[in-house]
C-alpha cells in the first residue's frame, strides 16, 4: 500500500491453531462458530501477521511471528505452519539486515518468537542484526517475571539475546518511531501491550496486535480469555473503534487468517466491516 513516500505491507509468519473457546472468552460457541468453524479439537486457525513500514529513511517491522526455533514443538502443540516471515520480506525486496527497527506489541511467543534464530552452535541470536528492538518497559518486566497464568506464553530465548546484543530499547508510553509512525499503550491483553498508528498523507492505519486480533473480535464483548485485564481491553477497544469510524482508519489485525485489514463504518446505527486486501 503506497502512501505518498511511505509503503505499508502486511506480511505473515504463517498460521497456528488456538482453542476457540479461549479465543472468544465469554462469547458462547453457538455464536462465534457461525463466523469461524473450529476443528474437532475446538481449535480455530489464526494468522501471525506482521507489518512492514518503509519510509525513505527507515524500514520498520512490527512483530515477528513465532519464528523457527521451536517449530517441531509448536507443530505438535498448535499445529504451527510457520517460519514464513523472512521469505515474505524477501519477496518485497527486503532482507533481515535491511530492517532498522523492530516494534513489538508484546513478548508472547507468537509475536516475538521470530526476534531471534538459532546459529550453527544452537545459540539464540537476533534475527535482524542491525535493528533496534522496541518494546514497552512494562511488557519487558512481565516477560521476565511472569505469573502462573502467563508463564507458558513467554520464552526467554526470544528476547533476552536482544539485551545481550545491545539492541533492546525499552519504551515508557507513547513513542514516535518515525515521522507519522507512533506507538500507543493499550495494556489489557498483557502489561505494556502497544499498538502502532500510522499517519501518512490522507490515510491513517492502526496495527492492532492483540487489542482486536481478528475481525471476529470487533464486537465489544468479544475479548479473549488470554487477556490479563479484559475491562481495560474493552475500554481501549471501544475508544479506538469509535475513532476508526469517525476518522476512517484502516484497521490491521494481528491474527486474522483471511481478512487481515479493513474499514469500519456505521449505517442505520449498525457497524459494518469492509475488507481491504493487503
Amino acid at each position: 500500500m503506497q502512501l505518498g513516500t511511505t509503503t505499508v505491507d502486511v506480511v505473515s509468519d504463517g498460521t497456528y491453531m488456538l482453542d476457540g473457546g479461549t479465543l472468544f472468552g465469554q462469547v458462547p460457541k453457538t455464536l462465534w462458530e457461525q463466523q469461524i468453524k473450529p476443528d474437532r479439537k475446538n481449535r480455530v486457525r489464526m494468522g501471525m501477521n506482521c507489518m512492514l513500514i518503509q519510509t525513505p529513511t527507515i524500514n520498520i517491522l512490527v512483530d515477528t511471528g513465532a519464528g523457527s526455533k521451536r517449530a517441531d514443538k509448536l507443530k505438535d502443540s498448535f499445529d504451527l505452519n510457520g517460519n514464513k516471515l523472512i521469505k515474505q520480506l524477501k519477496n518485497l525486496g527486503v532482507t533481515a539486515r535491511d530492517i532498522d527497527v523492530v516494534v513489538l506489541t508484546h513478548l508472547h511467543f507468537d509475536t516475538a518468537g521470530g526476534c531471534t534464530k538459532l546459529d550453527r552452535a544452537g545459540n539464540s541470536i537476533p534475527t535482524f542484526p542491525k535493528a533496534e528492538y522496541m518494546v514497552q518497559k512494562e511488557a519487558w518486566l512481565e516477560a521476565n517475571d511472569p505469573n502462573e497464568r502467563g508463564e507458558r506464553s513467554f520464552n526467554p530465548d526470544d528476547f533476552l539475546p536482544l539485551e545481550t546484543a545491545g539492541l533492546l530499547i525499552l519504551l515508557d508510553g507513547e513513542h514516535e518511531i518515525a515521522p507519522g509512525v507512533t506507538t500507543k499503550v493499550t495494556n489489557g491483553h498483557s502489561k505494556g501491550h502497544q499498538i502502532v498508528l500510522i499517519d501518512a498523507g490522507s490515510e491513517r492505519i492502526a496495527y492492532l496486535g492483540e487489542l482486536i486480533p481478528t475481525p471476529y473480535h470487533l464486537p465489544l464483548a468479544s475479548i479473549s480469555a488470554y487477556d490479563r485485564a479484559p475491562d481495560d481491553t474493552l475500554s481501549e477497544k471501544r475508544d479506538l473503534l469509535q475513532t476508526a469510524i469517525d476518522k476512517g482508519w484502516l484497521l490491521v489485525f494481528g491474527h486474522a487468517n483471511e481478512h487481515r485489514a479493513g474499514y469500519i463504518d456505521q449505517r442505520n446505527g449498525k457497524s459494518h466491516f469492509q475488507v481491504k486486501e493487503m
